[in-house]
């Protein structure tokens, strides 16, 4: 698992093939609270850190097999 302290608020989150899913607003025990501002819901969504492939730079990357919110709760592209 990767160390939580180094994901910050504010970092970008991308799908596995670099697709802008949300941004970080905080974490939460063991899942990244993604901002409103990219929920079409206005609402807070979650993704647990075990999803996490990888952080480069200000970005944080997701595995494949990731559960990404998607529908009328997000902004995120459906693959």
């Amino acid at each position: 698992m990767f160390e939580k302290m180094r994901i910050k608020e504010h970092m970008e989150v991308a799908d596995s093939k670099g697709q802008h899913v949300g941004t970080v607003d905080e974490v939460e025990d063991d899942a990244i609270k993604l901002t409103r501002s990219d929920s079409a819901d206005d609402m807070h969504h979650f993704l647990a850190i075990d999803d996490i492939e990888k952080i480069d730079d200000n970005r944080i990357y997701l595995k494949e097999t990731a559960r990404i919110p998607a529908g009328p709760g997000t902004n995120a592209a459906t693959a």
